[in-house]
């Protein structure tokens, strides 16, 4: 850390912005690791979250009253940081989701063996609408990395489907 208490201007203040920038996307990402429950993961991202973070505060705090801008560098690394952090976890997509999809009864059986023949588990669920109206629940559990292309898939089947994604903390049993 001793070079950085050598640094002035742009430079250090390139270093602050990416520093903090890498360190808090780190965090974003560790904190999702935390949720589902990935101790061992989470742990070693908060390990080097930490010494980053120690060491870039040490070298904000120092000096900070001749040279208040390492704050902007900071605070600007903190912003992009959240923003690429989150950008990040959706690309890696941690974790499970589940798709609930309702649909006029007669399209409910078509669609679910269109899914069914992309290797998705599909469940299906009579069910009755507004005005007496007999609908199909379909319910997938799948892997987060598989959202984008299952909902293009029921689009393109049925454009009005009504179509809920939600988080899966866990699962037990069944076809994955």
């Amino acid at each position: 850390m001793g070079f950085l208490l050598n640094l002035r201007g742009p430079t250090l203040y390139v270093l602050i912005f990416l520093a903090k920038t890498i360190e808090v996307s780190i965090t974003t990402i560790r904190i999702v690791y935390v949720n589902r429950g990935q101790r061992v993961k989470s742990a070693l991202l908060g390990f080097v979250s930490s010494i980053l973070l120690i060491t870039i505060v040490g070298s904000v705090v120092y000096g900070l009253a001749e040279d208040p801008f390492k704050i902007v560098a900071y605070a600007s690394g903190f912003t992009l940081g959240n923003l690429l952090g989150v950008y990040l976890e959706s690309k890696i997509a941690i974790g499970l989701s589940s798709i609930h999809v309702v649909v006029d009864e007669e399209m409910g059986y078509k669609l679910a063996m269109i899914l069914r023949d992309h290797e998705l588990g599909v469940t299906i669920i009579d069910g009755v609408g507004k005005d007496d109206n007999k609908k199909s629940l379909l319910s997938i559990e799948l892997k987060r990395k598989k959202i984008p292309k299952v909902v293009k898939l029921i689009k393109q089947t049925d454009p009005h489907a009504f179509i809920s994604i939600n988080d899966v903390t866990s699962t037990f049993g069944g076809y994955f």
